[in-house]
């Protein structure tokens, strides 16, 4: 019971804050973004959870991405070519796939996965006395 409230924590931290940010960047968000965002902050942080804190957060935050472009792929799938809502379009951007994806915003989860695995972290511990976050930025391990 203990690990459905954290994970609730957590998606509904994830998903107001990227709800947030994607208003204050485009002035509106779809109730959809609030679900993904939740899942985005949970998925980049069990990365570290899976690896080991001694994983480069850099590296950690290249897995991110791939794990945030992915879902972002996913749900445009699903919300807009499937459902039909037209939350999004990135038709006119360079290197788009199907107007889901594209190269500027998977650069921009980039650096999104750093502040959601950093973030992750810390409620982890403030919350729910997990290990301190610590990490190694460029090699792996320590030394």
């Amino acid at each position: 019971m203990k690990n459905v409230f954290k994970y609730k924590t957590l998606w509904a931290i994830g998903g107001i804050i990227y709800g947030l940010i994607e208003y204050l960047a485009r002035g509106h968000t779809h109730w959809s973004m609030i679900i993904v965002g939740g899942l985005c902050l949970i998925s980049c942080g069990l990365i570290n959870k899976k690896f080991g804190w001694d994983m480069p957060l850099l590296l950690q935050m290249l897995i991110g991405c791939a794990i945030i472009t992915a879902l972002e792929f996913v749900t445009g799938l699903i919300v807009n070519v499937w459902l039909g809502w037209d939350v999004w379009d990135y038709a006119d951007m360079p290197c788009n796939l199907w107007g889901q994806v594209c190269l500027l915003f998977s650069s921009l989860w980039y650096l999104l996965a750093g502040v959601a695995i950093v973030l992750d972290d810390y409620v982890r511990y403030w919350m729910f006395g997990e290990d301190k976050p610590r990490y190694t930025f460029w090699r792996w391990g320590r030394g």
